[in-house]
């Protein structure tokens, strides 16, 4: 259905294509690649300049991520965020891609790099963020699986769609937590949208009210990297494209693309990978997260009661049709007319709100669980930070 829903789909994917093919990448991290029939014809595209390539399954949909490298792949690991909006907001759909962390590991000249590509979920609305917890928590989750899976790499390296602002606090979380510096600020020279901005109100595939409150557009797309062992890197230049594709009338996606050249180069000692590295105020960071973690907790604890309490309303009305139409069969109603239409309807209805209910709560519960849970290990953090000299 993606195929067909997005406006002049096989165009921009054929765009896309001969971009890469141009520009000869060593390495291409995408994400809402939904259809793998786009993938497979990207593969097939590409597969003289990228012999190696990698679609990241889950969810209902995909997660969308896949990558092209001019490296051999020598391993991959897929982690899908525990919380990822809700089932019945339709509209959104973020529940059904089953967001990821996607990581690859190549080997660059004896150098070990650790890949990781992902998609957070999606703002919506800047005023009324209702989705700010769920995107903590794959920011937190995020973190917590570069942290543990990098120790053996010697470079790491993030590119994404983390749908929040660099002054975000999901933002300086994961950079705090892990060290990783941002592509943007350390570039040595930039080329692109002002401000570094990858949603900007003149394409024509955004949504221009959400840009309302920002002229220039918005930075949601990163590259974020960091050197592990006794490397270096610097970022030597930084580009995004700015609208449209050269010739056309249309541009490649509603974001515009990130692209960076890194100089990466060996130390004489190894580097430390300390926490804070990057967010002297790491402390405040994790609190301030917590306290948003804290906020959906309630809100969810609330959503699990009122599911439950329409459950047992349900539930109570079913037995009583139970015990009417007890009633009517033992004659206790004997010479009455039974509203058989009626009943039946009300039956149906009363079934249907139980299972609607049973089902909200079932997922309500789950997400109380991993709020709880994440709230907690930033608990445990938070104790680390301060207990640190």
């Amino acid at each position: 259905a993606i195929r067909y829903l997005s406006k002049r789909h096989q165009e921009r994917v054929q765009l896309i294509g001969d971009m890469l093919l141009q520009e000869d990448f060593d390495l291409v991290l995408l994400q809402e690649v939904w259809s793998e029939r786009d993938y497979s014809n990207l593969k097939a595209k590409l597969g003289g300049c990228y012999p190696f390539s990698h679609y990241f399954r889950s969810g209902v949909i995909g997660s969308g991520l896949c990558v092209f490298s001019r490296f051999a792949i020598l391993d991959t690991l897929l982690y899908q965020y525990s919380l990822n909006g809700y089932p019945y907001m339709l509209q959104h759909g973020d529940w059904f891609c089953g967001k990821s962390i996607g990581l690859i590991i190549i080997k660059i000249s004896g150098i070990v790099f650790n890949i990781y590509v992902t998609h957070l979920h999606a703002e919506y609305c800047r005023e009324k963020d209702a989705y700010l917890p769920h995107r903590l928590v794959q920011a937190w989750e995020l973190a917590q699986f570069i942290r543990h899976t990098s120790k053996a790499a010697d470079v790491v390296l993030l590119g994404g769609d983390l749908n929040m602002h660099p002054e975000d606090v999901g933002i300086r979380l994961l950079r705090g937590w892990t060290g990783l510096r941002d592509a943007f600020t350390e570039a040595m020279h930039f080329e692109g949208c002002e401000d570094g901005c990858t949603l900007i109100p003149n394409n024509c595939f955004t949504v221009k009210t959400e840009l309302l409150p920002f002229p220039l557009g918005i930075r949601i797309d990163y590259i974020l990297y960091k050197a592990v062992s006794s490397f270096m890197v610097k970022c030597e230049e930084l580009k995004t494209t700015t609208g449209t594709a050269p010739g056309m009338d249309i541009p490649f996606s509603d974001h515009e693309a990130v692209m960076a050249t890194l100089h990466i180069r060996r130390q004489g000692q190894a580097v430390g990978a300390n926490l804070g590295t990057a967010e002297p105020m790491l402390a405040d960071v994790v609190t301030e997260a917590r306290t948003e973690v804290g906020v959906g907790l309630r809100a969810a604890q609330r959503q699990r009661y009122s599911t439950g309490r329409m459950a047992v309303l349900a539930l109570l009305l079913l037995l009583l049709q139970a015990v009417a139409a007890l009633g009517v069969l033992t004659g206790l109603a004997a010479g009455k007319p039974f509203p058989t239409l009626s009943f039946s309807l009300l039956a149906f209805l009363a079934i249907v709100v139980l299972l609607l209910a049973t089902g909200l709560h079932l997922f309500h519960t789950i997400e109380v669980k991993m709020l709880q849970g994440t709230e907690e290990q930033m608990r445990m953090a938070l104790r680390v930070l301060q207990e640190r000299p």
